[in-house]
């Protein structure tokens, strides 16, 4: 199936022999996507996500706590939610740093 942005621009809001509920039934789309229009960032959030990416260039082993408490000092009253969400689903960033359980023994070696 075609992901939904897809869909929205099959629509023909011309024509006068299917409504467009009934273009959007035969699509599988819903009503409610097809008139939904998305806000966008704020403009603090942008100015935000400039900062991260210039400190994450010259930081990348910091993660989205270390980011947060950085940008506090900076004097930045955000909250934890809303620097992951920036930081991990809209930038798309991850420190560098090696992952959990890097450390665990093999179980065929003997204590």
């Amino acid at each position: 199936m075609k992901p939904i942005k897809e869909r929205k621009e099959m629509i023909d809001k011309a024509n006068s022999k299917l409504s467009i509920s009934k273009q959007c039934n035969l699509l599988d789309l819903s009503r409610s996507s097809f008139y939904y229009r998305t806000n966008g960032e704020s403009d603090l959030n942008l100015k935000l996500m400039r900062l991260m990416d210039e400190h994450y260039l010259e930081h990348p082993y910091k993660g989205a706590g270390q980011m947060l408490s950085w940008l506090r000092r900076e004097g930045f009253k955000v909250g934890k939610s809303r620097i992951e969400r920036l930081y991990y689903r809209v930038m798309g960033l991850r420190s560098i740093l090696p992952g959990p359980h890097t450390s665990k023994r093999c179980k065929e070696h003997t204590v």
